[in-house]
């Protein structure tokens, strides 16, 4: 033994020499990789048969072997056929009492194996994930947690690999319903959230394995399935940003000009190489159409289900199986109340939960306060939210409360009365209303807030001193009607009549240019042709073929149809014209002529004909569909205000628009303006006045020199002499004080010479 042992060190020495020729010639050394092979066999039953008493040399010796075979083994698959079977028969045995290079290696060996195609990620996959949940150590499952994602990403890179993702989506969630109580249904957790991150899984499968952690009974399992739902759309959308970020770094004409005027060399030449080719794929993914990552909670299969079984099982319970503390609990109760209000769900004793919570000294109120708000919405009975918007009027609301929890108070009315306006009575609004002549800034805003809303959707409940000029106007002339509790408005296109007349005046515009009558509607074949160039260009080349065919004729028999019953003299018409009048016109008829009436319901008549007409002979482009939600914003706005605050009011309308629908509503909404409160410095009111993250101030060289400094640039000669020893500039200084005419006439001349050429020392004109 003690003769191989030592053959084995003097060919140990020479195992990566050993490895390049094999892979070079792998049949000319056959006999020295089956020799090789033959003592890694012998080394491995002898530490299978005494794992603990193996001494360093041998575990050294053993390691050696396995990363030689490892790495040549595909060059001889039908020796090394039962090499993976060693190698995780080793692993699953003796993992808890191997030393820890040994461990790692015979780990990456495995995974070496598999990117030569010699096990697969199936094989691969069910030998490390055991180990990941059963292993005691904790450097072992952070190196498997990474080989396992890194196995999936790049499993997933070309394409979907369904069979994979449904095998491990299946593991995964056996383990977490199998052990409710067991905390190994955290590293089911773990894997599906970064797989959802990576959006390598974007399917209802992994909702599933995270709705079933969050209904877990182990604490950890179901704070990780609830933050999941709760964050885990904005970590991948900020992953996604990341990685634009990162691409939008690279220059590519600095790194050109690098090339040209430094030494050319293999390392910046292959750098020049990556950098186009990670320009060309981003180039790529942008003309790509937009993957369709749907939301986690809109994956759901049953959320009405999902929403009693939480709230029942972990916050209605009075002995939950799960011992939750208050900021566990929040979390809970902000994910029932976004599935309630986005789903629109019922679930009625949610409310009356949250009665014992609405008091200023309850900590984290504001986050119950945002919780109630959010699970607010126009399908729940009144009757329910009339006694907690008293509870918030009574708590928090009154001259002796502070500035802080009269705002928040009046803020969470206000979002409440926003989804369910029916929630507020006539004698408490008029109280609320009158806060808005307070002196504390935040409580004044948020009472104008709550009148501003009352205006709009129920201005009858206000005082008439109250209403304001539009309400009153419109409740005189009936144009705005209560709406009754369940009421849903008639179906339709918002706004669609905006369109119409923008599409007019654009009309209009192209027949002034063309020298054309504006006012006449014609077929001229150049119209024809702008209109169909505008509507290719508003579906930004989507891979859509326009089968409409201008011979067919038949959305112009429609509309000439139209004319002709419009015109008619048949009585039978008339009462279908009265349908169409509101209550304001009949109004205006009845005081009116019958010449203007019937001018009124011809109006009447022609708009409607004319939205039927694009809502039905035209499919809106994505450009039509951006152009009307501008067109909508702008309507509101003009309604609102006057012409001098429109253009700020447009701007906080296109920051409303970015938040999306399903943003969850934070405690920093209900707060408002109380984080501008007296306790806070005046540096630190300023500096949130002027918009400073980091609160320090910059003159304009000194920005200059930072974005210099974060693009990569140098100093110009000028700054570096300022920074430049005294000592230094002697000699310089003392030459050019002996410079005789003609070199100093040298001199000014080839500065001059320079100055024409561009100031670079070399460029030829």
């Amino acid at each position: 033994m003690k003769r191989k042992v030592g053959a084995l060190e003097k060919v140990d020495a020479d195992l990566p020499n050993l490895q390049y020729k094999i892979r070079r010639d792998p049949a000319s050394y056959r006999d020295d990789f089956r020799n090789q092979y033959s003592q890694y066999q012998a080394f491995l039953q002898l530490f299978m048969q005494a794992p603990t008493s193996t001494d360093d040399k041998g575990i050294v010796s053993l390691r050696d072997l396995i990363d030689f075979v490892s790495h040549v083994a595909d060059c001889y698959p039908a020796d090394t056929k039962t090499f993976p079977d060693d190698l995780t028969t080793l692993l699953n045995l003796h993992h808890a009492v191997l030393e820890a290079e040994l461990r790692d290696k015979i780990v990456g060996s495995l995974v070496l194996l598999r990117k030569k195609d010699i096990i697969d990620s199936v094989t691969l996959l069910n030998t490390l994930f055991p180990l990941l949940v059963s292993t005691p150590s904790k450097s072992l499952r952070t190196l498997l947690f990474q080989k396992i994602l890194s196995e999936m990403r790049t499993a997933n890179n070309k394409a979907i690999n369904h069979k994979l993702n449904r095998t491990i989506q299946t593991v995964l969630f056996n383990l977490v319903t199998s052990e409710p109580t067991s905390p190994k249904g955290l590293w089911a957790v773990k894997l599906t959230r970064e797989l959802w991150k990576k959006q390598i899984w974007t399917d209802a499968k992994a909702v599933e394995i995270m709705k079933e952690s969050a209904l877990s009974q182990n604490e950890k399992v179901i704070t990780g399935g609830v933050r999941f739902f709760l964050g885990g759309d904005q970590e991948r959308e900020e992953a996604a940003e990341e990685d634009s970020d990162e691409d939008d770094g690279i220059d590519m004409a600095k790194l050109r000009h690098q090339a040209g005027i430094n030494k050319k060399t293999k390392k910046k030449a292959n750098d020049l190489r990556r950098a186009a080719a990670t320009v060309k794929k981003k180039e790529k993914k942008k003309g790509a159409p937009h993957p369709l990552n749907f939301s986690a909670l809109h994956l759901l299969h049953d959320p009405q289900g999902f929403a009693e079984r939480l709230f029942q099982q972990h916050l209605q319970t009075q002995a939950p199986k799960a011992k939750l503390n208050l900021e566990q609990k929040l979390l809970v109760l902000q994910l029932v109340s976004r599935l309630v209000g986005l789903h629109k769900l019922t679930l009625i004793s949610l409310y009356s939960y949250f009665i014992k919570f609405l008091t200023p000294k309850q900590p984290s109120v504001t986050s119950f306060l945002a919780s109630l708000a959010q699970s607010t919405h126009d399908l729940v009975p009144p009757d329910a939210l009339e006694p907690l918007v008293l509870k918030i009027a009574n708590e928090f609301v009154s001259e002796s409360a502070a500035g802080e929890v009269a705002s928040a108070g009046l803020n969470a009315i206000r979002e409440i009365c926003v989804r369910q306006p029916l929630a507020m009575n006539e004698a408490l609004l008029q109280d609320l209303v009158d806060y808005r002549k307070s002196k504390d800034k935040g409580v004044m805003m948020a009472a104008k807030g709550l009148l501003g809303l009352y205006r709009e959707v129920a201005a009858d409940l206000l005082r008439k001193r109250d209403r304001g000029k539009k309400a009153a106007i419109a409740i005189q002339t009936g144009e705005r009607k209560e709406r009754r509790f369940g009421e849903t408005l008639e179906g339709g296109i918002e706004g669609l009549e905006l369109l119409e007349a923008y599409k007019e005046e654009e009309r209009r515009k192209r027949r002034i240019e063309k020298g054309l009558d504006p006012d006449v509607v014609g077929s001229d074949e150049d119209e024809d042709d702008d209109a169909e160039a505008d509507e290719e260009a508003g579906w930004n080349n989507w891979d859509v073929e326009d089968d409409d065919s201008d011979d067919s004729g038949g959305w112009i028999n429609v509309e000439s149809d139209g004319e002709e019953i419009e015109i008619s003299d048949d009585e039978d018409d008339k009462p279908k014209a009265k349908k169409l009048k509101t209550a304001a016109a009949d109004d205006k008829d009845a005081s009116a002529t019958p010449s203007a009436a019937a001018a009124v319901q011809d109006a009447d008549k022609k708009t409607a004909d004319e939205i039927s007409r694009l809502a039905t002979t035209r499919i809106l482009t994505p450009a039509d569909l951006a152009k009307l939600q501008e067109l909508r914003a702008n309507a509101s706005i003009n309604k609102v205000l006057g012409p001098a605050a429109l253009k700020r009011a447009q701007q906080a309308a296109a920051a409303a628009a970015a938040r999306h629908a399903d943003d969850p509503l934070t405690a920093a909404s209900i707060e408002g303006l109380a984080s501008l409160s007296s306790r806070a410095t005046k540096e630190e009111k300023i500096a949130l006045a002027r918009g400073d993250k980091d609160g320090k101030h910059l003159s304009s060289t000194a920005k200059r020199k930072e974005k210099k400094i974060s693009e990569g640039k140098s100093t110009t000669n000028k700054e570096k002499a300022r920074k430049k020893n005294f000592l230094m500039t002697l000699g310089k200084a003392k030459r050019k004080g002996k410079r005789s005419l003609v070199e100093q006439k040298k001199i000014l001349r080839g500065h001059i010479d320079r100055k024409k050429r561009g100031g670079k020392r070399g460029n030829n004109p």
